[in-house]
């Protein structure tokens, strides 16, 4: 039984439904198995700022501080961040509006410099990054939401990742169960921690009103001019703000791309820049830049001393941060390994689309799975520490890509025009931080990371570029299984 089977006992189950069973199967025969353009321009910037904002300004914003060395450099380097990262996404809204595929980095690496190191990409992101990431997400998530049940101590290691497991599960189900739906609960959650970032700034412009601005007097004083560690400052702060390219994978879901591509971004970044600035200034209204360093969690503390008897609430809205960052992480993993799929660099069922949902159920499968893998050892962080170096490597390969578009593909229509100068300043961003942390403490870790990454070619030979006829033969009995478990379909094409 193949996808044309599948397709066919969908629409006898609808046609057997009488007067509502043929309006479901004129509308069925209508709409065509595609990824449906589901996501507006509301849903686009809470995407964006959800998934940027997730626990790390809550917990651990001292990262930054610590290299930076004083209040004034830290505060200078959050703002340098965010106009980065807003160059950076605008970088990304040209080659969004010019390469309208779902994606990001791996459609315009692929545009630019063939299949290769497209084939890098989605390998690295697929199989580390974004997983990883998620698991990372949900058990913050699970570290908080578990806090109140063990006054005194810190929760059991087993029961933070069964609830983090859970969360991952329940995200999955709700990103395979409907587009929409997922939009809406990104939309819910992104709209609960810019309430609670708005009580916190709100609390630090009071607080600064009334005269608390002795952490704030001698803010240079014991700035650092370490070249290491500044650029080790640069990359946490940045860090922070890992998730400005989140929409450019969903591409081909979005409204109107050309507008509200761009639009999302001007909106969502400046305003994420903003939070950010305004809650490290709170922060330092009430803390010293020692307290604030010791501090296991930054927001919980100003919450204590500023909310008591209120300052539940803090951790509250932390969980549900993590929780709607989590949900952004997953819908956005999901299209790569699907776009992936689609041209061939993974395996097939990872492009099918649900023929009830129309989701990409088996990509997010895939991730929700790799993320339940990654909760399972003791730690993670220091591996994600590592390869997040790789993703500013593609960072850099991507505003370099722009810039040999520019010059080699003058033909293709570009709706956002920025200067090239742009693009250049990334790609030396890029370099800086990816060559800073490594001369100031290599380590060989890194090479492990760097040799992971090619071992991919092990498989890309053989399976993408040779197409070997036993790769085929073993992959095909799984894959119609899995169409049969999961109803899905190969996605048709659309003119």
């Amino acid at each position: 039984m193949d996808d044309s089977s599948i397709r066919r006992r969908k629409d006898s189950h609808h046609s057997s439904n009488g007067p509502c069973g043929e309006e479901d199967n004129t509308r069925a025969k209508t709409k065509a198995t595609v990824l449906q353009k589901d996501v507006g321009l509301l849903s686009g910037i809470c995407l964006i700022v959800g998934t940027m904002i997730g626990s790390g300004i809550f917990i651990s914003p001292k990262s930054v501080l610590l290299y930076s060395g004083a209040v004034g450099p830290c505060l200078l380097i959050w703002a340098a961040c965010g106009v980065l990262s807003t160059l950076g996404a605008l970088c990304y809204a040209e080659l969004g509006t010019m390469i309208t595929k779902s994606g990001a980095e791996y459609s315009y690496l692929k545009e630019c410099f063939g299949p290769l190191p497209a084939y890098l990409f989605s390998w690295t992101t697929v199989m580390v990054l974004k997983p990883s990431a998620f698991a990372i997400i949900t058990l913050s998530f699970a570290e908080y939401a578990s806090a109140p049940f063990y006054p005194g101590c810190s929760p059991p290691l087993i029961v933070t990742k069964c609830l983090s497991a859970t969360a991952i599960f329940l995200i999955v189900s709700v990103n395979c169960l409907s587009v929409k739906l997922a939009s809406y609960v990104q939309n819910i959650f992104t709209a609960a921690k810019l309430f609670i970032i708005l009580i916190i700034v709100v609390s630090g412009i009071v607080l600064l009103a009334q005269g608390h601005t002795e952490n704030l007097s001698n803010a240079f004083d014991g700035s650092s001019s370490s070249f290491g560690s500044i650029g080790l400052a640069f990359y946490n702060g940045l860090w922070a703000y890992d998730g400005w390219n989140q929409l450019n994978f969903i591409t081909e879901e979005l409204k109107d791309p050309y507008r509200n591509l761009p639009l999302a971004i001007l909106i969502g970044i400046p305003l994420v820049s903003v939070c950010y600035v305004m809650v490290n200034l709170a922060y330092f209204t009430v803390m010293t830049t020692t307290e604030l360093l010791l501090s296991p969690a930054v927001a919980v503390t100003f919450g204590d001393r500023v909310f008591y008897p209120l300052s539940w609430i803090v951790p509250l809205f932390v969980v549900l941060s993590t929780f709607g960052s989590a949900n952004g992480s997953c819908f956005t993993a999901g299209r790569l390994a699907y776009v992936s799929g689609r041209e061939g660099h993974m395996v097939k069922i990872l492009s099918y689309i649900s023929l009830r949902h129309y989701t990409p159920s088996p990509a997010l499968i895939l991730n929700g799975l790799l993320a339940i893998c990654y909760i399972i050892p003791a730690d993670i962080n220091r591996l994600i520490n590592y390869f997040s170096i790789a993703q500013w490597v593609f960072y850099g390969l991507t505003a370099l890509a722009l810039i040999v578009m520019r010059f080699t593909r003058k033909d293709l229509h570009r709706p956002v025009k920025v200067p090239i100068v742009i693009p250049g300043l990334m790609v030396i961003v890029s370099c800086y931080l990816v060559l800073a942390p490594i001369i100031d403490k290599p380590e060989m870790e890194y090479l492990y990371c760097a040799a992971f990454i090619f071992c991919g070619l092990l498989l890309y030979f053989p399976f993408v570029h040779w197409k070997v006829s036993w790769g085929t033969k073993l992959t095909k009995p799984i894959t119609k299984h899995l169409q049969l478990l999961l109803e899905v379909v190969p996605p048709e094409k659309v003119e």
